[in-house]
C-alpha cells in the first residue's frame, strides 16, 4: 500500500444520461466532473466556478428568450 487514500466522491446531480459529481482528492483539492454520455469533462475548482458562471449566463439568456 502506498499510503494514498481514494478520493471521497459525491454526486451533485444526475439524469438518465448525464451526471455531475465532485471528488475530494487525497491532497485536499476538490475536482468536479461532468459525465455526458461517453464523454467526461474534468474541472479544478477555479474552472468549475467559471463554468457555473457561464451556465448561469446561458440560463439567463434562455429565460429572456
Amino acid at each position: 500500500m502506498n499510503g494514498r487514500s481514494e478520493p471521497k466522491t459525491e454526486t451533485i446531480a444526475e439524469t438518465e444520461n448525464y451526471m455531475a459529481w465532485r471528488a475530494e482528492e487525497p491532497d485536499g483539492e476538490m475536482t468536479y466532473h461532468l459525465e455526458l454520455g461517453n464523454f467526461t469533462v474534468h474541472f479544478f475548482q477555479e474552472e468549475w466556478d467559471e463554468f457555473l458562471q457561464l451556465m448561469r449566463a446561458v440560463i439567463e439568456s434562455e429565460e429572456k428568450g
